[in-house]
C-alpha cells in the first residue's frame, strides 16, 4: 500500500507540474503575446454646398492648424465645397493651403481674418506657413 500511495503522489505531482506549464501568465513561455489596441479618432467632414466651414489658424507663436467649425482637427474630408476661414494672428506668418486645383494663402506681413471658397477633390492637401514650412505644416486627405 505504501508503493501505491507513492505512485499516486508522484502522479499528482507530475499532473500539477504539467498544468502549471500550460496555464501560467508567462506569455513568452506559452508562445503568445499580449497586444494593446489603441483607437485614433479621425475627423471626417462631409462636403456639400459652400457654407461648410473650415477654420485655419496661424500664429501668434509658431503654430498652424486646420479644424472644423466645431474645433476638431481635420485629418480627412469628403470631396466638396467648403468655406475656409483663416485667422492669421502674426505678421511673420501666413496660411497657405494647396492641393489639386486649390492654392490659397494669406499674406506674410498682414494679420486678420480672411475667407476663401474652395472645392476639394480626392487627394492630399497641405497647409503651411511659407516662411517656416519645415516646422509649421500639416496635411489632410480627401476621399470619398
Amino acid at each position: 500500500m505504501t508503493r501505491a500511495r507513492t505512485g499516486v503522489v508522484v502522479g499528482l505531482a507530475v499532473a500539477a507540474l504539467a498544468l502549471a506549464g500550460c496555464g501560467g501568465g508567462d506569455d513568452e513561455a506559452s508562445g503568445t503575446t499580449e497586444t494593446e489596441t489603441t483607437t485614433t479618432e479621425t475627423t471626417s467632414q462631409t462636403g456639400g454646398d459652400t457654407g461648410t466651414v473650415l477654420k485655419g489658424s496661424v500664429g501668434p507663436g509658431f503654430e498652424i492648424s486646420l479644424s472644423t467649425a466645431g474645433g476638431q482637427s481635420v485629418e480627412t474630408l469628403a470631396p466638396g465645397s467648403y468655406t475656409l476661414e483663416v485667422d492669421d494672428q502674426s505678421d511673420i506668418h501666413n496660411f497657405h493651403l494647396s492641393g489639386d486645383d486649390v492654392d490659397v494663402s494669406t499674406d506674410v506681413g498682414s494679420t486678420g481674418t480672411e475667407s476663401f471658397d474652395i472645392t476639394v477633390t480626392s487627394g492630399t492637401y497641405t497647409f503651411v506657413c511659407d516662411p517656416h514650412s519645415s516646422t509649421m505644416n500639416g496635411s489632410f486627405e480627401v476621399s470619398g
